[in-house]
């Protein structure tokens, strides 16, 4: 009766786990990508893209040896645009080259084009070229991501204007940057910039950013992008953006500031790329922001062959997250019940530098008024920070005084992306304190920290 068992409209990290993993269970599986190469806005305009970006970033400003040799120190004095994007190809060649060699070996069958539903069960695709296909199947999963919010006030322009998905397509670097938005892909890229020493302003309507993150953290971070002379503009929401020509912009601002940049980077949300898939076909609707509701458990819409996962189903639209609902939707809808999921999962930011998190954070903690004791360690503490010459960082972690167990742990600075998976291991088994106190730490590791820390929180909860 049907074509395939699944089709996956998308090819970003829900997407491609969601076909493979349909493939595995021998089923035939088809992936719709409109784009030019499989991939999704993950592996072209997204998370590869930005952290290949910040990584030849960090290497060619001579970023992480400048506690040592003074921040004048450069591995390359001349750095512009083209040394940043020759890394940038080459990166993105290999995932999808490696995504290509994935979907071959695992049989899942791809066709380049847009999709539209014609009916619950079936899929119009029209190729760059008008040339129409329609595919049937028994189950759907919508893979199709997001795509930057342009209000008609921002003048892009694609030279001196982008959105978060046009900046990497750059053509020269900025002397000054202007970043609206201070969510994760505006800190992001604030912060990235900055360590190329581009004078950035960073401005954010609410006063306050990254709410999610422990509030501890957050001073810690803010304290080291003051000290690197990044301008926060926090409160104050942008009445006008003027384009005065094509290196000056002027934004003004309802507090009467005026930020004068060469370079603009509106990164202020992002929505559902849902609007051309005729939805409305197959029985489903979207929010404001073109984002599809599901059992946050099986993955399904309200019409229950269909499903949806990764960021155009919203919170928490993580790259790693995505992967495990595009498996867990696959697994359903061929009758395996998916486990229920870990408690917690980690938080990771690419900034400059890093920010991790997982668990329950201290303001979470005093809501729900449970006892705890927090421990800190600081990265210039340990002998692989001396050794690394890191001048910054620091770990918290925070136990219950009632049970020992821990409760959260909060990073900032060098490898904090890597750091957290300790954490994380420990907090979904309900290990204790117990654990940090007693074990050993490969030793000269920033690892270390979590000893530290472990012994800074017993040391205050034995004198409670």
């Amino acid at each position: 009766m049907y074509e395939f068992d699944m089709i996956v409209i998308g090819s970003g990290p829900s997407g491609r786990r969601a076909a493979v993993q349909t493939a595995k269970l021998g089923k035939s599986v088809l992936v719709i990508e409109k784009g030019r190469r499989v991939g999704g806005v993950s592996v072209h305009t997204g998370t590869i893209p930005s952290k290949t970006l910040r990584e030849t970033v960090l290497n060619l400003s001579g970023w992480r040896e400048r506690g040592f040799y003074g921040r004048s120190y450069r591995v390359k004095h001349d750095i512009d645009a083209t040394d940043l994007m020759a890394r940038l190809h080459k990166t993105l060649d290999h995932e999808v080259e490696v995504l290509e060699h994935q979907f071959s070996r695992n049989g899942v069958k791809t066709v380049r084009g847009a999709a539209r539903f014609v009916d619950p069960h079936s899929v119009e695709v029209t190729t760059d070229a008008g040339e129409k296909s329609v595919h049937f199947a028994q189950h759907i999963l919508i893979a199709c991501g997001t795509r930057p919010f342009r209000p008609d006030y921002v003048p892009f322009n694609g030279v001196s204007v982008f959105d978060s998905d046009e900046i990497i397509e750059m053509k020269r670097l900025p002397r000054s940057l202007t970043v609206i938005g201070a969510g994760v892909i505006g800190v992001e890229y604030a912060t990235i910039m900055s360590a190329l020493d581009v004078a950035v302003t960073l401005i954010e309507p609410r006063p306050t950013f990254l709410d999610f993150i422990d509030k501890e953290l957050i001073e810690e971070f803010v304290h080291d992008l003051r000290d690197r002379n990044v301008a926060l503009r926090l409160g104050s929401a942008v009445t006008t953006i003027e384009l005065r020509d094509d290196t000056t912009i002027a934004t003004k601002l309802s507090d009467g500031r005026t930020v004068i940049s060469d370079m603009l980077l509106f990164a202020a949300g992002r929505v559902g790329a849902t609007d051309t898939l005729n939805l409305e076909a197959a029985g489903l609707a979207t929010d404001h922001r073109g984002r599809i509701a599901v059992e946050p458990r099986t993955l399904q819409t309200i019409v229950p062959h269909i499903y949806a996962a990764g960021d155009v189903i919203g919170f928490p639209s993580l790259a790693s997250t995505s992967m495990e609902q595009g498996r867990l939707a696959a697994c359903h809808a061929f009758g395996l019940e998916p486990p229920p999921p870990p408690e917690f999962f980690p938080y990771g930011i690419y900034s400059v530098p890093e920010i991790s998190t997982v668990g329950l954070n201290e303001e979470e903690i005093r809501k729900r008024g449970i006892p705890y004791e927090c421990g800190i360690a600081r990265f210039r503490e340990t002998s692989r920070g001396h050794i690394m010459g890191l001048e910054t960082g620091m770990m918290k972690m925070i136990f219950s005084l009632k049970t020992r167990r821990l409760l959260g742990v909060h990073i900032v600075g060098e490898g904090a992306t890597e750091l957290i998976h300790i954490g994380q291991a420990v907090l979904n088994l309900k290990g204790t304190i117990d654990y940090f106190i007693e074990n050993s730490f490969n030793y000269p590791t920033l690892a270390e920290a979590y000893k530290i820390a472990g012994l800074d929180a017993w040391n205050r909860m034995t004198r409670s």
